[in-house]
């Protein structure tokens, strides 16, 4: 990049910077997205899981500026710096502590400024800038006053911010497919573990949706009494530690820095934190561990494709993992045996849907759950014929799932790569071109 005595600030290269209201938007069921700065993230919007407001409340917190398509959303604080688009076709609200960036086209390619703002370089920056010693935070001024490399010819720009943004609609594609895989083994598991839907239309005399007669023989057509409530006759409840070997993670003493480190050829040390940020499958951690800390300390391996869950502090995340890996100790990991009619799938798809509230009679969830109480936890069991019907109906699914995020990390790993070179100047657009025709 340039030396800083030749960057420029961000109020010369955009027609406004505008704040947001400094008050709460009140919500509703339906409307228009209000971004707070949890909805941005790694240079998108999630509309998804955003407040929702009225056309009024909208049409109010709109007024010194309206959102259009490729503006920037900044998130000032909670945390500094994290930046999005807004997507075409969409409408939305500045939410509090950001601000709408709408660069000027004749000096400065709006996706080429979101890139920028995503380098290493720029992070920093920011981060340098912010205020406060409870919550860092950036002024309005600090932004306005935000400096930035000379960009290049808008020609440059668009083609650096392509080639970037190839990567990132795959990789939004990739995470569309998998949110539908996703719901198609959350729909059929419901379906017959939740609902006992076909068990309700044997009672009915109707045939079970989706099946032929072949497998909806195995089902039953009544209910019995169970402890926990009426259930598909015949099935049961199992204590969890009798269908697989629950284990739980260490942490070595944090004081010995020497046992951990960020190292990817070390064993992956997974955290609460960890599983949050990964999808069905994780395969990334922050932090590594040497072999030695698994000799000292007994840590066991946890086996590709074992199910993770999280039950201190944060209760209820489940994850598969994809490779072997070691935990802490507010996670425990469900080993199968060999020979066993039960599936990670299965257990993945139950765990999720559990109700972690029954497992803990105090007013704190968080502290009546320990390592005793997950492995006496009831897990349904609709006998082995069922089991192995629904695991070759769901097999694929998992696996095309496993091999869709493997691929969006790949792809991330080039893009972040890519990103700060590009930007720099140490990678020509033309090699960069010739990377992605390979990958995408």
């Amino acid at each position: 990049m340039a030396t800083k005595s030749s960057w420029i600030p961000l109020s010369q290269l955009c027609e406004a910077i505008v704040d947001c209201e400094h008050k709460t938007a009140p919500v509703q069921d339906s409307g228009i997205p209000s971004i707070r700065t949890t909805n941005i993230k790694n240079g998108r919007l999630d509309l998804e899981n955003a407040n929702l407001v009225s056309e009024e409340t909208y049409k109010l917190w709109t007024a010194r500026l309206e959102p259009q398509p490729n503006d920037l959303i900044l998130a000032r604080e909670a945390p500094v710096g994290e930046v999005g688009i807004v997507p075409r076709g969409k409408r939305v609200c500045l939410g509090q502590r950001t601000v709408l960036i709408r660069p000027d086209g004749k000096k400065l390619f709006p996706r080429y400024l979101l890139y920028l703002l995503l380098t290493p370089e720029m992070r920093h920056e920011m981060t340098c800038r912010a205020e406060g010693s409870v919550v860092p935070h950036l002024n309005m001024s600090d932004i306005r006053n935000f400096e930035i490399p000379p960009p290049p010819p808008l020609d440059e720009q668009k083609a650096i911010a392509h080639i970037l943004g190839t990567l990132d609609d795959k990789i939004e594609l990739n995470q569309q497919m998998n949110r539908t895989l996703e719901a198609i083994a959350r729909a059929i598991f419901k379906s017959w573990f939740i609902d006992f839907d076909p068990v309700r239309a044997k009672m009915d005399g109707r045939q079970p949706v989706g099946m032929d007669a072949e497998m909806a023989v195995l089902f039953p057509d009544e209910f019995e009494d169970s402890p926990l409530g009426q259930i598909p006759k015949g099935w049961t409840y199992q204590a969890a530690n009798c269908i697989a070997n629950i284990g739980i993670g260490k942490t070595p003493p944090r004081k010995e820095q020497a046992w951990f480190s960020l190292n990817l050829k070390n064993i992956r040390w997974v955290s609460i934190r960890d599983m949050g940020a990964s999808g069905v499958f994780i395969r990334k951690t922050k932090e590594y561990l040497i072999p030695d800390a698994l000799h000292k300390f007994s840590i066991k391996i946890v086996p590709d494709n074992t199910v993770l869950l999280s039950f201190k502090l944060t209760i209820g995340r489940v994850v598969l993992t994809d490779g072997e890996m070691v935990t802490n100790e507010a996670i425990a990991h469900f080993k199968l045996p060999v020979y066993t009619p039960f599936s990670s799938e299965y257990l993945y798809l139950y765990l999720e849907k559990f109700d972690y509230n029954q497992l803990g009679n105090t007013s704190s969830i968080a502290q009546a759950v320990n390592s005793k109480i997950i492995k006496e936890m009831p897990i349904l069991n609709p006998g082995a014929d069922i089991l192995n019907t629904f695991s070759c109906r769901i097999a694929s699914i998992f696996r095309k799932i496993k091999q869709t995020q493997q691929e969006s990390e790949t792809l991330s790993s080039i893009r972040d790569t890519l990103l700060p070179k590009l930007l720099s100047g140490e990678i020509r657009v033309k090699d960069a071109e010739k990377v992605l025709e390979e990958v995408v």
